[in-house]
């Protein structure tokens, strides 16, 4: 009895199966990637306005250099509340002023919070701006990268200038 070759024609069902499963896990792993570059997209342009700050905040510093002391010890947990720009004010109030502007700009950051603390190294100050890059709550502010407790800290020294001569 002779034998017939058959020519299969079309796909089977197993096949197509398998194709799917391809495709849906190729589309998958392109799903995670645009998920991993947004929320790298925002941790980025976190620190970009923590830079922004920080800058502004080292500009308002130098420009009340006679107080240039009096900003060690800045924490904007504290309650600031100062207006220089209705009334005139001393160097003083000035520094209460940059005070109360700074917290308004880290409303900004998720969980924003500055310091300016003294710097032994150069006779400066060391501005912080910590924000919750991660988005778990954290609050610590030793800005230890390690520690899943400390904020994500940007940290600028600023030097007191050298006197010029006259």
């Amino acid at each position: 009895m002779p034998i017939k070759n058959k020519i299969e024609r079309g796909v089977t069902l197993i096949e197509a199966m398998i194709a799917l499963l391809v495709i849906s896990v190729g589309l998958l792993g392109i799903a995670s990637l645009q998920i991993t570059a947004m929320s790298q997209n925002t941790s980025a342009l976190n620190h970009n306005k923590a830079v922004w700050i920080a800058y502004t905040v080292s500009d308002r510093i130098r420009a009340n250099l006679p107080a240039f002391a009096a900003y060690d010890g800045i924490d904007t947990n504290n309650t600031y509340i100062q207006d220089c720009e209705i009334a005139p004010c001393n160097n003083a109030d000035m520094v209460t002023a940059d005070a109360a502007d700074w917290q308004a700009m880290l409303t900004d950051l998720p969980g924003g919070r500055g310091i300016i603390r003294f710097n032994a190294a150069n006779d400066g100050l060391l501005i912080d701006v910590m924000w919750d890059d991660e988005g778990t709550g954290a609050s610590g502010t030793n800005c230890d990268p390690t520690d899943t407790n400390d904020l994500t800290c940007y940290t600028l020294a600023v030097a007191l200038p050298l006197a010029v001569g006259p």
